[in-house]
């Protein structure tokens, strides 16, 4: 299972109840929860987020939905990454900070910035991947690919137009339905998923970029913290906080985000009295707590989320942890009472601080 954000349905529900469908019927059907439909911060499996949209898109005979939500989606969707990628100082400086950070909102997804396939000189391949081996279906794509081209319109207003839009199936809907939502010839049945653009487009300058909103949307995307006595082992936790519930725990992966090579990383560590693997241990100890005893959550999904193989990997820790099953922490956290809240001084305001007003 790989997990995404459910950001990406946003408007899908508003979408299909336009058409006269029913979301939260279509979501059951593709295993998805309902709560899906109206949150950005769920974490869902992909496959289900695939295939609610191949369900609506037939129940509804509508072939073109994909490309429909994605015309409805905004770039506010990707939350922080949202910010760093509007004050980055150029297009290349965007698309990079995309291709770094990506995997915070799923594990297999992945932005980059190629060669051209066609080996035509001037221009470069936008590429997406939604993970190696994973077979792409087509309206997650058409909702992907249009997301990703209006996200480039966006930045660069309209001094941009591809050349043309690859997509790895055959159409769904007419020809020049793809051809008017991209502005652009669309090949299909294509190796992979591409936005052909001109390479000068790396290099424009975005309008009004703000460095210091982009360092702090990030947080670390140069081995920083923006506290500048902030130790290694800190800024490896602020990573794996970030990006421990999409899967981002390997050592590659956090070193990518600060800017280090992983064996770099590893000596700095080490030079602190720390290793890589404590720390994260120490991150899945504390998340694991918060799952078990804020959450319902089944052990499975819990063990998924940790990074963790499978359910037996998260009892054998929490014995290691705890000294005990997860389930007997679960089921003791149920047992201990909630003490009752606090009583406000009589009147039902508080006072005032000295020197307030």
């Amino acid at each position: 299972m790989s997990l995404v954000r459910s950001a990406a349905l946003q408007n899908f529900r508003h979408c299909v109840e336009a058409l006269g469908g029913d979301a939260l019927e279509y979501a059951r059907l593709a295993d998805l929860p309902p709560g899906a439909l109206d949150s950005d911060d769920l974490l869902v499996d992909d496959r289900s987020v695939a295939a609610v949209l191949e369900i609506a898109a037939a129940k509804l005979g509508c072939p073109d939905l994909g490309l429909r939500v994605g015309a409805a989606q905004e770039l506010g969707m990707l939350g922080a990454l949202a910010v760093a990628i509007r004050n980055s100082s150029d297009v290349a400086d965007a698309m990079e900070c995309i291709s770094r950070h990506m995997f915070v909102h799923g594990r297999e997804l992945s932005l980059s910035v190629l060669a051209d396939p066609d080996r035509v000189p001037g221009v470069v391949a936008l590429r997406y991947s939604c993970g190696a081996g994973r077979e792409p279906l087509p309206q997650a794509v058409d909702m992907t690919m249009l997301f990703i081209h209006r996200m480039t319109a966006y930045l660069v207003g309209d001094r941009y137009t591809p050349h043309t839009v690859d997509l790895p199936h055959r159409p769904t809907a007419s020809r020049e339905t793809y051809a008017g939502a991209f502005g652009a010839p669309v090949r299909f049945a294509r190796a992979h998923a591409d936005l052909r653009v001109p390479a000068s487009l790396l290099a424009q300058p975005l309008v009004n970029a703000d460095g210091s909103l982009r360092r702090r949307a990030v947080q670390l995307p140069s081995g920083r913290s923006g506290l500048p006595d902030t130790s290694m082992a800190d800024r490896v936790r602020a990573v794996l906080g970030k990006s421990l519930d999409m899967g981002g725990t390997s050592l590659p992966q956090v070193a990518r985000v600060l800017s280090l090579h992983p064996r770099s990383l590893q000596r700095q560590l080490a030079a602190g009295g720390r290793t890589f693997a404590t720390i994260l241990d120490d991150a899945r100890r504390e998340r694991a707590r918060h799952y078990l005893t804020e959450t319902d959550m089944p052990m499975s999904q819990i063990s998924a989320l940790l990074g963790f193989s499978d359910q037996a990997v998260l009892s054998r820790c929490a014995r290691r942890w705890w000294g005990r099953p997860p389930t007997d922490v679960r089921r003791e956290a149920a047992e201990t009472p909630t003490p009752p809240p606090s009583r406000k001084p009589s009147g039902g305001r508080m006072a005032p601080r000295a020197g307030s007003r």
